[in-house]
């Protein structure tokens, strides 16, 4: 809210923009933007940052943005906390436009105009949200989605060699810590722990339009998985945290990209409407229904669901694809044995699938003996066809007004086209060989193969923001795929670290057996550093007022607190904080504290308030490729 204090303190250098009670005449001010007054816009332009919000250069001539002036004042003073749009008016807006004015069907909700940073440090957590909005709070929402520094680098490698980077030695000029193709492009592995929408605006700079494939399995917003917001918008805070991701994923996908993202009934609507609104309606591929478990005793109120839903959707209409296949399901086994029951002299199995239906095509017509439609209704002779099939492929029946078929060898038969029903991959079930250290619903790595070869090739870069378990990472690497894998839980250490360990070593769950796989490959772990963060973290954790006061004590020394918090009058009211319950503390000191420091942005790496050490800045520098300073 920065720029509208500053904004506020420039109009009151104006007595006619100044009510007799002190107030700010805002319509006044509006009216007077609305008329490009000169006085105004002579108080904004001296202003350097009200000139760069509320100007724009074009010719080396600054015009003034009067939407925007206008809009950012219309907008102050809805909700205390939120800053949303929607309550200002009558009637319901996107992109500044009401819904009458605009020619498609749109999904509107409060706080859509706003980004929402998202985040938790364990499951069980419940948490208070700021809601940045888009126009008002432009520099804190900068400030939050700038690249982060890291740390805690960690490459993991077969034979099993397992340490921190050796940042020790002297480096040349132009060396990364990084393995890069030939393009400066990082190739390595990648898993990342934080908050999932900070880390995809600091991958931006390096990978944005080289991600091949996206999944994920984001939390269905059904109280029991993990998204637990103690708001009273739960079903808004959902759809804002998906789509301020959803729109940073977009920018990483490659022009031929795709995305699918796995959801049930719960908000699957929803997020179908949310999507054609962020990739665009014409770019929606299919809704693929799985079949995850058999049927059982229906709810008392309803039927038992069995499946989820993977919503798919390409970046472009040129969008990779490659039709899968299956012959291990139970109906393609049936299928084979009553189908390929002929046997060639060479002992091959094959059976005859018809060439065509008997009916004249004008596209094939052949001139045979005079005639161009021969009385069968077959555009080519027989003996022609014979003629042109080199490779003996065609069965020719004796009666020649019968159809010709084609042989379709066994060996070359590579299965039934799949459909958008998926019952042939099962979840993964207690007792299975495959199931990690992991409660949420792990994926089977036969489902992630599926799609993972469906819409990409090998070496591609596949990206993971909800890595859960870590079933996508694993995939890619027993398929040769590159990966990037975020989570911002620490299970990531305990679960999906320990899984891609076993898989380097060799391990034969999951798909294995299927592609052969040996071991091998290597991984990078790193994490976002935190700051303010790592407050937020203990005072979720304290368990009394005694250790909340002892981090009130390390916050007032290191912590960046809101700007408009005065720790004298904290102090001076400490007696009322004690007798607060043990929820309310804890939710005063979690708000005071500066939500754009929960981790340290790149701009601060040299910054000694930070402390940031000489192996963050070595690693952070590699990475962003930005050079040490002389």
């Amino acid at each position: 809210m920065r720029i509208y204090n500053l904004l506020e303190q420039t109009l009151r250098k104006e007595p006619n923009f100044i009510s007799d009670d002190g107030h700010l005449k805002k319509w006044v001010v509006i009216s007077q933007a609305q008329n490009f007054d000169e006085e105004l816009l002579s108080l904004l332009i001296d202003e350097p940052e009200l000139k760069a919000e509320f100007f724009k250069e074009i010719h080396q001539h600054w015009v003034f943005d009067q939407n925007r002036f206008v809009q950012f004042l219309e907008q102050k003073n809805f909700l205390n906390d939120s800053y949303t749009a929607f309550k200002n008016k009558i009637g319901l807006t996107i992109d500044g436009k009401y819904l009458k004015q605009r020619n498609e069907v749109a999904l509107v909700w409060p706080f859509k105009d706003c980004v929402l940073e998202g985040g938790q440090s364990r499951e069980e957590d419940k948490r208070e949200e700021i809601f940045f909005n888009e126009t008002l709070a432009q520099d804190e929402i900068t400030q939050l989605l700038e690249p982060k520094v890291l740390t805690n680098a960690k490459r993991y490698t077969a034979p099993p060699l397992e340490g921190y980077l050796n940042f020790s030695a002297p480096v040349a000029e132009n060396t990364s810590f990084f393995n890069r193709d030939i393009n400066g492009h990082i190739t390595d592995n990648l898993i990342i722990k934080g908050n999932n929408l900070l880390a995809l605006h600091s991958l931006k700079e390096e990978f944005a339009g080289k991600v091949k494939l996206i999944y994920i399995d984001p939390p269905y917003n059904t109280g029991n998985d993990g998204f637990r917001y103690n708001d009273s918008f739960n079903h808004s805070t959902w759809l804002t945290f998906m789509k301020n991701r959803l729109e940073i994923a977009k920018q990483l996908l490659s022009k031929d990209g795709n995305i699918f993202i796995q959801i049930d009934d719960f908000e699957s609507a929803y997020l179908k409407v949310l999507l054609d609104e962020v990739f665009g309606r014409e770019n929606f591929r299919n809704q693929i229904t799985w079949k995850r478990r058999g049927g059982s005793a229906n709810p008392s109120n309803r039927l038992n669901n069995v499946v989820d839903y993977i919503l798919w959707y390409s970046k472009t209409d040129k969008f990779l694809f490659k039709s899968p296949f299956t012959i291990d399901d139970e109906n393609t086994q049936k299928y084979i044995k009553e189908r390929f029951t002929n046997i060639d002299e060479n002992g091959r199995k094959f059976m005859k699938s018809p060439l065509q239906s008997p009916n004249p095509r004008p596209n094939l017509m052949y001139e045979y003996k005079g005639y161009k439609t021969p009385k069968n209704g077959w555009s080519i002779s027989q003996d022609k066809m014979k003629e042109w099939d080199k490779e003996g492929k065609l069965w020719f029946p004796e009666d020649k007004t019968q159809n010709i078929n084609r042989k379709i060898y066994l060996d070359e038969y590579s299965g039934q086209p799949v459909s958008s029903l998926w019952s042939d991959i099962s979840v993964i079930n207690p007792m299975s060989k495959e199931r990690s250290d992991f409660d949420n619903g792990q994926k089977p790595e036969a489902l992630l193969q599926r799609i993972i070869e469906m819409c990409s090739n090998e070496m591609d870069l596949i990206l993971d923001f909800h890595l859960g378990s870590g079933s996508t990472a694993t995939t890619c690497h027993k398929t040769n795929r590159q990966y990037i894998g975020i989570e911002q839980m620490d299970y990531i250490e305990n679960v999906v670290i320990e899984r891609l360990k076993k898989v380097i070593e060799g391990e034969q769950d999951g798909i294995s057996k299927a592609v052969n796989w040996k071991g091998g490959g290597s991984f990078i772990y790193l994490e976002l550093k935190k700051y303010n963060q790592t407050f937020v973290e203990q005072i979720a954790e304290a368990s009394n007022t005694e250790t909340l006061l002892e981090i009130w004590e390390a916050m007032k020394a290191k912590s960046f607190l809101n700007y408009n918090v005065d720790i004298k009058k904290q102090e001076a009211h400490i007696e009322e904080f004690k007798v607060l319950t043990l929820a309310e503390q804890k939710r005063h000191l979690v708000e005071i504290l500066d939500k754009n420091q929960l981790y340290v942005n790149l701009s601060s790496l040299d910054d000694d308030d930070f402390a940031v050490t000489d192996h963050e800045k070595k690693i952070t520098k590699a990475f962003y490729q930005k050079q040490a300073k002389k």
